[in-house]
């Protein structure tokens, strides 16, 4: 199973690459180009989030497997990396309404927060990734709750 860790981590972090690559066009002004690619980057989170919510319900999450001497520390990352990917993912979708209804002087002011949130999400992503699957492997698989606050 961690196959599905491994492949939705990936998605994120082309989700950003597209996104990155987005902003560098809107900027030089090639709209078509830059459309094209936030399309690209939102369905590549669409598939981090499909692939992480079905993991989650159906697998669970994995508990972190590290030192206690840095669980803490680890659990206040990861509450800062949801707290980014929750904020990223509602401003994304919101950008996006706001460019299919044509609404694009709100969409350029919120798309920035969003494409700066986002980039941000993507690497801390990939290092609740390699903290759980590559330095500290072998968690248990856990509920989502149980493994955001640390319950055993």
């Amino acid at each position: 199973m961690q196959i599905m860790p491994t492949f939705s981590t990936l998605c994120i972090v082309i989700s950003a690459i597209f996104v990155g690559f987005g902003w560098y066009h809107i900027v030089k002004g090639n709209r078509q180009t830059h459309e094209k690619l936030m399309l690209w980057g939102a369905g590549f989170a669409l598939t981090f989030f499909i692939v992480y919510v079905s993991r989650t319900v159906f697998v669970g999450n994995t508990m972190f497997n590290g030192p206690q001497s840095i669980k803490l520390f680890y659990h206040i990352f990861l509450f800062f990396h949801i707290g980014l990917a929750t904020t990223g993912g509602v401003l994304g979708l919101i950008t996006l309404w706001l460019a299919f209804k044509k609404k694009f002087m709100k969409h350029r002011k919120i798309g920035k927060t969003a494409a700066i949130v986002w980039l941000l999400t993507a690497p801390t992503g990939v290092a609740v990734y390699v903290l759980l699957y590559i330095l500290y492997p072998g968690g248990m698989s856990e509920p989502v709750w149980k493994v955001i606050f640390g319950i055993h």
